[in-house]
Parts: structure tokens; C-alpha cells; sequence
């Protein structure tokens, strides 16, 4: 067949290439005007949605002071407490809580308003706090949360550590809103929660008052930029900010106005503070904050009585984006300008060369349609059809192997598929086995803060039954035929007296005392004493230590308590005897060492494997079931881990797993917390 050809010359000339510069040049504009206010609605948006993040983490904190202060205030024991206006008890209720979740203002107050404890001030009393708008719709019965402001005089009743906290030294900036008061602003602005205590009736009897102060809680605006801005940075800067407003003043920021001092102390412009804080409306646009212009969003802060009292603030500064703006336009400005000019040129080049036999590639193209691959498509001319036909050559064979690569790619999907759906097996078993322990957690506490109570209720009137039992004793001979019933009380008063210990030991918060431990020593120390508790007649005592095992960070007492309660229960599994095996080993990589306790006795049944660390589960007749909770309680607190593999009717083995080193020196525990 004779190729077709279509001769076609396109000839440029000056005229020519005016019109082409003149709409190249309008694209251009039209187009950077289109990027520029897309870059600058989607930051505007940005900064709309992390002011709603913000809020969220904001609330979340609010809602966290709520759920501490409500659950304290409807403890049973609190409305006990407060109706004797016992201030030690109080005191050793409302202490460790205040220090535990982080409050700087924890408060009891009777049903008249009179302030019976602070924690934050445990000296100061007495004084009414009734007429706090907060305070009082506690005692009619609401449970209020939200953000207030305090006097320097209520700071000062709180402590003076925390009224000097509150101190800000107002710093002038450009465009900052003017302000003709004192220079030192000493307002607190505090999120705060007040739940009214009831008795058993129903009645309210008092309120519960807590709350964190805001001023240069830069703790707070951190947690909200890492969470809302993930740590974005821009020429070694961080690019999202957070600030909390007193009125117009920034009490907490981190705006800086140098490398390495935040824009505390500084203050709204005049138009955001009209709009913010007065027309109580939220902002979200191009604002100038301190020394540099941002893209911001402001939301009003409410006080309980829905007050405007101050604001929140997120924003990115706007230089990144204008950045990004000038490097767009010169990058579309080239490329348009560029791709204009080689398409021209090919256009011209490609309408010299167009001629081919059009017959010859429908042909082909049937059968390609057909399902036919493996085509030979022979080029006689080398003219644009001539190119046309190579380039449809080419397209034959790149389809063959993108339905060759897209088998493959099948092939490997599936197999990801596989690995992925393996990995998040392995992800739900870890988040399953991580609710259980916070859940464990849960328990413990509740039944920490319920085992002091009833403990501390019945070691009365048991003293006094101990005691009428020891003058009975005394009062009837050995040959009284009543003197065995008055023995009987005696021995069961001594045991529940060990009973009641045993519930104190579980409650009560320790102080751990980190020091060096050396495993085979302490341990030889535990199984030479353990002769003189319980026979070990029958029982046969082997030893495995390990050789390399260096000394490892803990609390000796504690960890003695542990190693004896796992020697004794193994004791106890062999009335009949057998082999009690105590062995060490160190595991270099991961920086542990592991003691294992075996026995060769009863077992544990499948059913109580699950059950052995609940608090007051036990099998034994006369046990408390505390043990192995305390236990479990001081392995966690040490970084270490407890497991249990047991075979009913064959024996059990405890191994506990400890870090070498611990993270810190002391710090507060006990089983509720474990």
C-alpha cells in the first residue's frame, strides 16, 4: 500500500508569537489568582478546623477536672467526712488526689458555704465561699463545670505559690489593643468544676470545689499544638500556635517574641478583642499577632454564667504560605511559558511529518481489539504516520506488560493483604490485652478506696470485742467449761484483726524506695526464713541462679513481700510435699532479668488462671486473696511484668519479669494504682 502523506508547514512570525505571549501572560495571572486564593482558603479553613480541635483537647480538660471532682463528691465516704468536718481525713482524701491528677485548687465546703479543707491551702478556712456563683449552684444541686476567674484575694485564700503563678507583667507590643490599667495583671483565669456532695439520703451536705489555673499553663497550649499541628515545622520553626486569653492578655502561649521567651504578657489587637470578646463571635482570617502577620481563628470563652471572659487562639504564620505562593507562580509561570514554546515547536515539527497507511493500523487495531498481543507492526516510512504506527507498536507492547505488571500487582495485593490483615490480629491482641489492664487499674482503685473504708470502720468496734474477749480470759479458769468458746472468739478476733491488716496493706499508698537489689541473696535470705513460718519437712528445695546476673534497681522491701508471697503459695499448693524450684535468668537485649517460682503441687484450674491477681480471690480457706494483687500491684509499679503457667494436678510456675534499671528514683504506689 502507498503511504499517505499530508504535507503540513506552520510558519511562525513576530505577529504570530505577540498573541501567544499576551494569553500566555493572561493564563498566567488568571492562574496564580486562583492558586493564591485557594492556598489562602484552605489556610483559612486550616485554621478553622484546628481551632475546633483546640477546643476539643480544651474541653477534654474541663471534662477531666468534672469527672474527678463528680466521682469524689458522690464517694459515700465523702459525704461522711464532710458531715463531721473531719479536716484530717480530708485532708488525707483530698492531698494525694490534688497531686495525683495534676489540680492546682481542690475544695470542701459545708452545706452553708463555710470552707472546711483545702487542699492546696490546707491552713486556710472558714471563710464562705457561698457567695461564688460556681460554689452555689453546686449546693443547690448542679454539678457545674467550666472556666471562671478568680480575685487576686480568692487566689491568695487558694495559696500563695499559686497567686504568685497567676502574677503576668503585661508587655507591650505593636498594634497591641491599648490598655490603661496596672501593669501587672494578677486575675486568675482557672477551668474549674463544682459537684454538690449528698448523704445517703440524699441530702446535700456540702460541695466539692477543684480546679487548674490557666495562667502560664503553657503545659496545656503544648499538648494543644502538638495534637492540633503534629510538630509541622518551617525553616527550623514550628509552623501551628496556641494561645489561652485573660480578656485580651496571653496567659499561656507559645507565641514567642525571641527564641526563648514565650508572648506571655502581651494582648489582643483592638479588632479582635471588638469582635471576640465583646460581640462574642468567633474570627478566623489574617490577623497580626505580636511581631508577624498569621492566618488566626479566635473562639470566645465562657464563663459558667455565659460571660465572655476570654478566648482561644490557633494560628499558623502567614510567611510559610507567601513562601509557597511566590515558589508556585515562578514554578507555573516557567512551566507555562516553557511548555508554550516545545509545543509549538513539536506541533510544527509533527505537522511536517504527518503521512502513513491508516488501513494497515485499523487493521491491527482489530485484532489488538480482538485480544491478539504478540503483533509485529512493520514501519516502511518515516513520516508522521510512520511515527504514528511506532508509537502504536509501542502502545501494543506497554499494554501486554501493564496486564503483565497488573497480574503481578494482583499477586502482591493479595499477599499484602495477607500480612496486613496478620498484623492487625496482632494489634487487636494487644489493644484487647491493653483495656484489660486498664480496666484492671480501674478495679484496683475503687476497690483500693473501698478496702480503706471498710477497714478503717471495723477496726473499732473489732478492738473492742478483742479486748472484752482477753477480759473474759482473764476472768474464767483454764477448767471453765466456757473457757474454749472464749478462746474460739479470741483465735477468730486475731484473724480478721489479720484480715483487716491485710485490707490496709492494699489500700494504703507506699513510698518506693529504689535501691540495689541482689536477687540471690535476697532470695536465699526469703527461703532460710520460710523454715520457721511453715514446715518444710517434705518440701525439696532446688536452686538455679544464674551466674551473670547483676544487681537490678528496686525497692528491697517490695520486692521481698513479692518473692515471699510466690514461695509461700507454692509452700501451701504441696501439703502432701514435693520440689520447690527458685531459678534467675537475664535476658542482656531487652535489659531484664526474670525469677521464677515452681512448685510441683495441686495446680490452678483453667477457670481461676484468669482470676489468681483479682483483689480477695482465693482458693485457700483461710486467705485473704490479697496477696498475689498486692504482688501484681509492685511488679507493674516496677516496670516489670507477672505471668503464671500452670497444670492442674501437676504444679505451677510463676516468673516475674523485671528491668534492670528503673526510669526514676521514688515515686507513690500501691495496689489501687497498679
Amino acid at each position: 500500500m502507498k503511504p499517505l502523506r499530508v504535507p503540513i508547514r506552520l510558519k511562525l512570525t513576530f505577529a504570530t508569537l505577540i498573541p501567544l505571549f499576551v494569553a500566555t501572560s493572561i493564563c498566567w495571572l488568571i492562574g496564580v489568582y486562583i492558586i493564591n486564593s485557594r492556598i489562602v482558603a484552605q489556610a483559612q479553613e486550616k485554621v478553622r478546623t484546628d481551632l475546633n480541635a483546640a477546643r476539643a483537647v480544651y474541653d477534654g480538660e474541663v471534662e477531666h477536672i468534672r469527672d474527678v471532682v463528680k466521682f469524689t463528691a458522690t464517694n459515700p465516704f465523702t459525704a461522711a467526712i464532710l458531715e463531721k468536718s473531719d479536716r484530717d481525713t480530708l485532708r488525707s482524701l483530698l492531698a494525694p488526689l490534688l497531686k495525683a491528677e495534676g489540680l492546682d485548687i481542690l475544695t470542701a465546703v459545708d452545706a452553708g458555704g463555710k470552707v472546711i479543707f483545702r487542699a492546696s491551702n490546707a491552713e486556710a478556712h472558714g471563710d464562705l465561699k457561698s457567695s461564688d456563683a460556681v460554689v452555689s449552684r453546686a449546693l443547690h444541686g448542679e454539678l457545674v463545670s467550666g472556666t471562671d476567674v478568680l480575685t487576686p484575694e480568692e487566689l491568695v485564700k487558694e495559696g500563695t505559690a499559686l497567686a504568685a503563678r497567676a502574677a503576668i507583667e503585661i508587655v507591650p507590643t505593636p498594634r497591641a489593643r491599648a490598655r490603661k490599667d496596672e501593669l501587672v495583671e494578677r486575675t486568675g483565669m482557672v477551668m474549674v468544676a463544682a459537684s454538690p456532695v449528698r448523704d445517703e439520703r440524699g441530702r446535700i451536705v456540702g460541695a466539692l470545689y477543684g480546679g487548674v489555673l490557666l495562667n502560664g499553663n503553657n503545659e496545656l497550649v503544648d499538648r494543644i499544638k502538638k495534637i492540633v499541628f503534629e510538630a509541622v515545622r518551617f525553616q527550623g520553626r514550628d509552623v501551628g500556635t496556641a494561645t489561652i486569653f485573660l480578656g485580651d492578655l496571653r496567659i499561656a502561649t507559645n507565641v514567642y517574641t525571641a527564641p526563648d521567651r514565650r508572648a506571655i504578657g502581651t494582648r489582643l489587637s483592638e479588632e479582635v478583642f471588638n469582635r471576640v470578646i465583646l460581640s462574642r463571635e468567633k474570627w478566623v482570617g489574617r490577623a497580626f499577632v505580636v511581631n508577624d502577620w498569621y492566618f488566626s481563628s479566635y473562639e470566645p470563652i465562657l464563663s459558667p454564667g455565659g460571660v465572655p471572659i476570654g478566648s482561644l487562639y490557633v494560628g499558623m504564620p502567614e510567611k510559610p504560605y507567601s513562601e509557597m505562593k511566590r515558589e508556585i507562580a515562578l514554578i507555573f509561570g516557567v512551566v507555562l511559558f516553557c511548555g508554550s514554546f516545545i509545543g509549538l515547536a513539536i506541533s510544527s515539527f509533527i505537522a511536517s511529518r504527518l503521512a502513513r497507511p491508516i488501513g494497515e493500523l485499523e487493521t491491527v487495531a482489530r485484532r489488538i481489539t480482538a485480544g491478539e498481543r504478540d503483533l509485529e507492526i512493520a514501519i516502511h516510512t518515516r513520516d508522521e504516520i510512520g511515527d504514528l504506527a511506532g508509537e502504536f507498536a509501542q502502545m501494543t507492547r506497554t499494554l501486554a506488560q501493564r496486564e503483565e505488571d497488573i497480574r503481578k500487582l494482583n499477586r502482591e495485593l493479595e499477599q499484602k493483604v495477607l500480612d496486613r490483615t496478620a498484623q492487625l490480629e496482632e494489634k487487636n491482641l494487644l489493644l484487647v490485652k491493653t483495656q484489660e489492664d486498664l480496666v484492671r487499674a480501674a478495679k484496683l482503685a475503687d476497690i483500693g478506696m473501698l478496702a480503706a473504708g471498710v477497714a478503717h470502720e471495723i477496726n473499732n468496734p473489732m478492738a473492742i470485742i478483742r479486748g472484752n474477749a482477753e477480759l473474759l480470759q482473764m476472768a474464767l479458769p483454764d477448767e471453765d467449761p466456757n473457757r474454749e468458746e472464749v478462746d474460739t472468739i479470741a483465735q477468730q478476733v486475731g484473724r480478721v484483726e489479720r484480715i483487716i491488716g491485710s485490707l490496709l496493706k492494699f489500700a494504703r499508698q507506699q513510698q518506693r524506695r529504689l535501691g540495689t537489689v541482689s536477687l540471690p541473696p535476697l532470695l536465699d535470705d526469703i527461703l532460710k526464713q520460710m523454715g520457721h513460718q511453715v514446715p518444710l519437712t517434705r518440701i525439696e528445695i532446688r536452686k538455679a541462679y544464674a551466674v551473670d546476673l547483676p544487681p537490678l534497681a528496686g525497692d528491697p522491701d517490695q520486692l521481698r513481700q513479692v518473692f515471699t508471697n510466690l514461695v509461700l503459695n507454692a509452700i501451701q499448693a504441696m501439703p502432701d510435699g514435693g520440689s520447690l524450684t527458685v531459678a534467675t535468668a537475664r535476658d542482656e537485649e531487652a535489659g531484664t532479668c526474670t525469677v521464677s517460682v515452681s512448685d510441683t503441687g495441686r495446680g490452678i484450674a483453667p477457670e481461676n488462671l484468669k482470676r489468681i491477681f483479682s483483689p480477695f480471690f482465693t482458693t485457700k480457706s483461710e486467705g485473704t486473696g490479697l496477696g498475689l494483687s498486692v504482688s501484681y500491684g509492685i511488679v507493674k509499679d516496677h516496670g516489670g511484668n507477672i505471668l503464671v503457667e500452670s497444670t492442674e494436678g501437676e504444679g505451677t510456675t510463676f516468673r516475674v519479669v523485671l528491668p534492670l534499671q528503673q526510669g526514676g528514683t521514688e515515686r507513690s504506689e500501691g495496689a489501687p494504682g497498679a
